[in-house]
Order: C-alpha cells, then sequence, then structure tokens
C-alpha cells in the first residue's frame, strides 16, 4: 500500500511541476499558448507536423519580415503558423491597421484573411497573437495522434 501512495504522490508532484512549467512560460512569454503542436505540413522543412514551438507573445508593430508568427484565422478552428512576406497597412473600419502577407514555407501561394464582406490578402495585426523562438522537433507526436484517432483535430 506505501509504494501505492509514494507513486500517487509523485504523479501528483509531475502534474503540478507541469502545469507550473506552463504557467511560467504563459508569464515570462507574455501569451497565453507558449506551446503549440504543428499539426500541418505547411511550414516544411523548418517544422514538421508533430514539432513543438515555443512562443512568445508579440506586438504587431514588432513584427518584421522573416519572422515566423502565430496567428488566428476564422478560417480554421487551430492557429496558424507561418513566415511573414510583407508587411503592409490596410483600412480596417476607418483606420489604418498593419497587415502581414503571410503563408507557410511548404505552401505557393499567400494566405488569405476574411473580414465580413472583405477578404483581405494579409492578416491584420489584431489576429497576430506571438511569433516563435524555438522548435523541439517531434515531441509532440503522441499527442498528435491522440488528438487524430480520437477525432480532435479538424477545420
Amino acid at each position: 500500500m506505501e509504494r501505492w501512495i509514494e507513486e500517487t504522490v509523485a504523479l501528483i508532484l509531475l502534474i503540478l511541476l507541469v502545469l507550473g512549467i506552463q504557467t511560467g512560460l504563459k508569464v515570462i512569454l507574455h501569451t497565453d499558448s507558449p506551446l503549440v503542436i504543428v499539426v500541418s505540413g505547411s511550414m516544411e522543412p523548418v517544422f514538421y507536423r508533430g514539432d513543438v514551438v515555443l512562443l512568445e507573445g508579440v506586438k504587431p508593430e514588432d513584427v518584421k519580415v522573416g519572422d515566423v508568427i502565430v496567428y488566428k484565422s476564422p478560417l480554421s478552428k487551430y492557429p496558424i503558423i507561418h513566415r511573414v512576406r510583407k508587411i503592409k497597412t490596410v483600412e480596417i473600419g476607418g483606420r489604418e491597421e498593419l497587415c502581414f502577407v503571410t503563408w507557410g514555407d511548404n505552401n505557393q501561394i499567400p494566405d488569405i484573411y476574411p473580414l465580413g464582406v472583405r477578404v483581405l490578402d494579409c492578416v491584420p495585426g489584431y489576429a497576430v497573437e506571438a511569433k516563435a523562438l524555438l522548435v523541439f522537433p517531434k515531441i509532440g507526436l503522441i499527442p498528435l495522434e491522440i488528438r487524430e484517432r480520437l477525432g480532435l483535430l479538424g477545420g
């Protein structure tokens, strides 16, 4: 019985450690999602499916051409991680806004961003959540496989 208690305590401590690290990363890196699993091949050969990417929150004015950013799109359930190819301004709601022309390194065409009845050929600054800092190859393959088998991935 003592071994069972020791294993339970160890499991609880491990869970608390993981939650503590996740919370600490959120605070330090200024983002709600400091770690994301790559779910598509659009950024190959830089990121592959199952890679885990460490992210840092970023203000739109701090984004540069060549940065790999994460943004939310009305077209996807999950955040998109693509490279900034060009920065421009567009008028949205009567105001000039920064807008980022992006596409995956393995894609041939720029991303689009639906905005009401308009479709932008760039991602508005307010949709940008973070930029990539570091990649941990393949460590997300098992959680990705589990999500796919349970039907938790999709557009």
